[in-house]
């Protein structure tokens, strides 16, 4: 059973306050915080050095009170601001513990009868300690954390690990139980790792064996599933506990590190550390190294902040790309060169005349059945509105009831189409050149001739980024390029595209479309990455087209393999009209 959770009704605390008036003000901060990590508003704090009944922190529930150990709290009380998230990290352990009794308050809402024998009692109470934490970490995730953080002060209380040594735990049968259920069993509940408490369950297993501790796995495992106000099913699984260990279910539990008439539980020299408690504390260590290298859960308003500087950052980035690429053309200097311009062609004409209309008929919505009421015709008489606007009437009230109802089907409006293109043009891409610039020319060709209001916009990349269309541009030849560049500038390429057509801007059917080997160096892939990510988290679909199985695209695009180059503008075309369809 644990030291932090007191069910003796005429408890009423052991915190007594002291003269400096920083713990009496931090008690206070503490109350305004527990009713959001609790879901209750009638929680008391007081936190004092001394406070919690020998345990880190402890729980009153017939007092509704939470009381803290100051002695663990190891920054001055004057110093700390709990109302800000980020600050909790300097007081982990303390917060956790706080947190733990908070979960005790929200989720241990049953009560054993005063009749309830002690030992089934105590074992319920334990179970107790795992399925409480696996519930609170369900409704509130990143107390994970906290719960962590605190887990070396509130096992090491519940084992007198460390407060006194000559009961530490021993290695016998009831021993290896309690502490089974103490660790191995935040195990199972998703707090610690099965990792990380390995060491323990070794021990465990040797000191019960593999039958003995499976029974015990799957009375803690079904305690983890019991209802927070199931008491019945809570003492029903501490009786099953009593009798796998072979503990007297009537009688009061030893002390950990005792046998049941009170000597010490395993033979070896007085104050000799067993090979359990041993265990223990290297469990306990090792999680709470493992938790001072893990980040603390962020403050959500702060977490919002910073992903929207991040947000106003990456679209600052993309303009200046986009003025430079398109405005300025970009460096005038090095590779990435056009080769001229040429007349397009016959075939070329058609086809950017079959992908307008295709886009049209793509962008056609079936008509909404809206319904609508009326005071006077047209419209379906419905008699329960014309008895209301007649009791109305003959009361003196000014009618308000609506008895006709009409249907009519109005157009839902189509969304616009954002489409941006970006070829690589290194070496290894010189198949793209002719079907790549035929492709930029029939798009933006396509977007003038249909009634879907479309831009388009494309753009080749190596050692810089250039132009081949602009955005609303409709170019009356076809712009060809070289592919001889020995770079790949993908993330500005991104940017530019971002930037004049706004694909990371809801609002429109939006669509980008690399054409690339992906055979990029380091910096160029990573960057490139973290703003396809960012472009696909704002619901922009990403279309990468390849030639060969061994080409490597970037992670989260839909990949097409052209297995004929001839048909790229084909395959684009196709994706936009879906995309048009899919979008609402």
């Amino acid at each position: 059973m644990g030291t932090h959770l007191t069910t003796d009704p005429t408890a009423t605390g052991t915190a007594v306050l002291p003269s400096r008036p920083e713990w009496l003000a931090l008690s206070a901060a503490l109350g305004e915080e527990v009713p959001v990590i609790a879901d209750r508003d009638d929680l008391v704090v007081t936190i004092a050095p001394g406070a919690g009944g020998g345990a880190p922190a402890c729980f009153y529930p017939a007092r509704a009170l939470i009381e803290v150990d100051g002695n663990h709290l190891k920054v001055d009380p004057a110093t700390v601001a709990p109302e800000v998230i980020s600050d909790r990290a300097r007081y982990a352990a303390t917060w956790g513990a706080l947190t733990h009794e908070c979960g005790h308050a929200k989720h241990t809402t049953w009560q054993p009868p005063p009749d309830a024998p002690p030992g089934i009692v105590a074992a319920a109470l334990l179970l107790e300690e795992p399925r409480m934490e696996a519930a609170q970490v369900a409704r509130r995730p990143d107390d994970r954390h906290w719960l962590r953080a605190c887990a070396r002060d509130i096992v090491a209380a519940d084992l007198h690990l460390f407060t006194d040594p000559t009961h530490a735990p021993r290695l016998t049968r009831p021993d290896a139980a309690h502490t089974a259920a103490l660790l191995l069993g935040r195990a199972d509940a998703g707090i610690l790792t099965h990792t990380e408490v390995a060491p323990v369950a070794r021990v465990v297993e040797d000191v019960l064996g593999t039958d003995t501790l499976n029974q015990l796995r799957a009375v803690w495992r079904a305690a983890l599933g019991t209802a927070d106000h199931d008491g019945d099913a809570m003492l029903e699984l501490g009786r099953q506990w009593c009798e796998i260990v072979g503990t007297d279910p009537h009688n009061p539990p030893a002390a950990p590190g005792t046998s049941p008439d009170g000597t010490a539980g395993d033979p070896g020299e007085p104050g000799a550390p067993s090979p359990l408690a041993g265990a223990i504390e290297a469990v306990l260590t090792d999680v709470a190294a493992n938790v001072a290298h893990e980040t603390a859960p962020e403050d959500p308003a702060t977490r919002a902040a910073a992903a929207h500087a991040d947000d106003t950052t990456a679209r600052e980035t993309a303009r200046r790309a986009s003025r430079r690429v398109f405005t300025s053309a970009g460096s005038r200097t090095g590779k990435t060169a056009l080769a001229g311009t040429r007349p397009p062609t016959p075939q070329e004409r058609t086809a950017a005349r079959v992908l307008g209309r295709a886009l049209d008929t793509a962008g056609i919505r079936d008509r909404v059945a809206v319904k609508s009421t009326s005071v006077v015709p047209p419209g379906r008489l419905r008699m329960r509105g014309a008895l209301a606007a007649d009791a109305q009437r003959a009361a003196g009230a000014i009618p308000t009831a609506e008895p006709f109802t009409r249907t009519t089907r109005r157009p839902v409006p189509c969304p616009p189409l954002r489409l941006g293109v970006a070829c690589d043009v290194s070496g290894s891409m010189k198949w793209a050149r002719d079907h790549v610039a035929s492709t930029a020319w029939i798009l933006a060709h396509a977007a003038h001739h249909t009634r879907v209001p479309a831009q388009t916009a494309s753009v080749i990349f190596g050692n810089h980024v250039r132009p081949l269309t602009h955005p609303g541009a409709t170019p009356g030849q076809v712009t060809e390029f070289a592919c001889n560049d020995n770079y790949e500038d993908i993330p500005t390429a991104l940017d530019a595209l971002d930037g004049a057509l706004g694909l990371s801007t809801p609002g429109a059917a939006r669509l980008l479309v690399i054409v690339s080997d992906g055979e990029y160096r380091d910096r160029p892939r990573r960057e490139g990455q973290h703003r396809l990510n960012r472009l696909r988290a704002t619901g922009c679909g990403v279309l990468w087209l390849i030639t060969h199985p061994a080409d490597a695209p970037l992670d989260g695009a839909t990949v097409h393999h052209l297995t004929d180059p001839a048909a790229t503008a084909r395959t684009i075309g196709r994706a936009a009209t879906t995309a048009l369809r899919t979008t609402h």
